[in-house]
């Protein structure tokens, strides 16, 4: 085999793989990187999990100023199992959600919006 042709399956190769590194190291970082993190509280109105391949839980959280008010609707995902069966067992209760905002993912199969959830507490 000359050494042009081992060249050229050589360039194919950086061609092909460059774009897949790329884009998993960008993936990599904006998952690992918070933008910002908080709390939110409220009571979860929905709580399910989606998905065909990469599957997540979707939930609203409906956050209450004053009660007579309209209340405003917080979209959030739980990738961790253990978090959305702690969601679960609190459901019809007040709920406090700690979150951390990813700004950036390229696809929805890490969730569907850009808030992550990692912990819940009940509110007495």
């Amino acid at each position: 085999m000359s050494p042009l042709t081992r060249g050229w399956k050589f360039w194919i190769v950086v061609i092909v793989a460059l774009p897949v590194v790329l884009v998993s190291l960008y993936t990599w970082l904006v998952l690992s990187w918070s933008y910002s993190s908080g709390e939110r509280a409220g009571y979860v109105q929905k709580f399910s999990d989606r998905g065909w391949v990469c599957k997540t839980w979707e939930g609203e959280l409906a956050m209450v100023s004053m009660p007579g008010t309209m209340s405003e609707k917080f979209y959030f995902t739980v990738r961790d199992d253990s978090v959305a069966a702690k969601i679960n067992q609190s459901l019809g209760k007040k709920v406090t959600l700690t979150y951390e905002q990813h700004v950036g993912i390229p696809t929805s199969c890490f969730g569907d919006t850009e808030y992550f959830v990692s912990d819940v507490h009940a509110v007495e």
